[in-house]
């Protein structure tokens, strides 16, 4: 069953689909506490929740929780799902695995906070403004053994999220990649991202990363 996407709600695309197909290898026990940050339409909630996991979804927008929640309905599925700024609904809590689909899309005029649907990709000069906290602040909300699921693009710096994630202790390793024609975001943005150095004269399509990030027992 398709998910719904109400107006202004990131709908699932290149880049949830891959994560969701590295969820779905990803061995975890039924009951298995897993956070979905950022939901958006809740699709990849519903694919851990289909696996019998007890699912925790979070998303800074009102609209998404909605969505989130309408979709979860439908599927006759159990997803709580919480309205908040990354991890600060589930404070203090830890999960067995922890999804992150965040903005990752490097975004001219950065000093301007996004606003509306753009929310859902820009992310800074950099594509790193949500990245950075969540490589700083997912681990400590994983269990031990507990694994950090991570989707980014190339341009934002895997190899930061890596180091990141290393200093804190974690074992990470990019899992999975996908190379996807540029969407219109990308495509609006092409001069301004080989000023940069990000994308080469001849580049027309965008590496996707899956970073898989474990605690160690």
């Amino acid at each position: 069953m398709s998910e719904l996407v109400l107006p202004g709600v990131y709908a699932p695309q290149d880049d949830t689909a891959l994560l969701a197909e590295v969820l779905s290898d990803e061995p975890f026990r039924p009951g298995a506490r897993i956070l979905d940050v950022g939901t958006g339409s809740g699709a990849l909630a519903l694919v851990a929740a289909r696996r019998g996991a007890e699912v925790t979804a979070v998303d800074v927008s009102w609209r998404a929780v909605w969505t989130a929640r309408l979709n979860a309905w439908r599927a006759g599925a159990r997803i709580r799902t919480l309205r908040g700024n990354l991890f600060g609904p589930v404070r203090g809590l830890s999960f067995d695995v922890v999804l992150a689909n965040p903005p990752y899309v490097p975004a001219p005029h950065a000093r301007r906070a996004p606003h509306g649907r753009s929310r859902s990709w820009d992310a800074g000069d950099d594509g790193r403004l949500v990245l950075d906290r969540i490589c700083r602040d997912g681990p400590g909300l994983l269990r031990p053994g507990g694994v950090l699921l991570l989707v980014q693009s190339a341009l934002s710096g895997p190899g930061r999220s890596l180091c990141l994630l290393h200093a804190a202790g974690l074992k990470a390793a990019v899992v999975s990649r996908r190379w996807i024609p540029f969407g219109p975001v990308l495509r609006s943005r092409q001069s301004w991202l080989r000023e940069r150095g990000l994308l080469g004269a001849a580049d027309a399509k965008e590496e996707l990363v899956v970073i898989h990030a474990e605690r160690p027992l």
